[in-house]
């Protein structure tokens, strides 16, 4: 039986519309709302469902398959807290949460990953690198320092360096919008990482990241 986001889709008077499955874990204590999807069954007319589906006018057909994805898993990270609609799109591309709410979504290959919280809150999910990216990217990612501590958690290389991305880029996006111009990669400094958790200082705030892997995918949340 379709699910009810998937009718309201179809209320637009198409039937053909992008395969998607929903399902749901928790990690820090949150909710967090997967959307797999089919990129190949995306249709233009998909976005009609978007109220700023104009601003995706010129984006690139993966782009929209993946942000319609995204703001699916959105709906129903809001639905837990009472809401019912479409987060907007703002200028920098920021999806607009409900006053008094904060959000943050995520996608990689065919999933998209959304999580709704009364505090600040990023989410991230990433394919582990291949030795050869993780080399190749480790200098722009972490510190000599930082490099000691990933070495001193037990993880392969590989999967070490894509948590440390995937945290910083999860503690970026729990960071207020005010706070985010000119901060990057090594403003944030991994302080230690822990069995299932990193911790993380950047512009005074100390951000807790707790981590999952799942089918070869590094999945992490950010709280402060």
């Amino acid at each position: 039986m379709p699910t009810p986001l998937l009718r309201a889709r179809r209320g637009f008077g198409f039937n053909d519309t992008m395969q998607t499955t929903h399902s749901s874990l928790i990690l820090a204590h949150h909710t967090l709302h997967g959307v797999t999807f089919e990129p190949d069954t995306f249709h233009e007319h998909d976005l009609l469902w978007l109220p700023h589906h104009a601003q995706l006018a010129r984006a690139g057909r993966k782009r929209k398959a993946e942000h319609l994805a995204g703001r699916i898993a959105a709906v129903q990270a809001l639905r837990d807290w009472g809401h019912k609609n479409v987060p907007g799109m703002g200028e920098q591309r920021q999806p607009l949460w409900p006053e008094g709410l904060s959000g943050s979504i995520s996608h990689c290959a065919t999933t998209a990953l959304a999580v709704v919280s009364y505090q600040p809150v990023g989410v991230d999910i990433e394919a582990i690198f291949t030795a050869q990216t993780a080399t190749e990217l480790a200098g722009s990612i972490v510190t000599e320092a930082e490099k000691v501590r990933l070495a001193g958690s037990g993880l392969p290389f590989e999967q070490a360096l894509t948590l440390a991305f995937s945290a910083k880029e999860s503690a970026f996006k729990a960071t207020p919008k005010r706070s985010q111009a000119g901060c990057g990669f090594m403003h944030y400094h991994i302080l230690d990482v822990q069995h299932d958790q990193m911790r993380l200082q950047a512009i005074d705030q100390i951000w807790h990241v707790q981590w999952l892997v799942k089918n070869n995918h590094v999945i992490t949340v950010a709280t402060g």
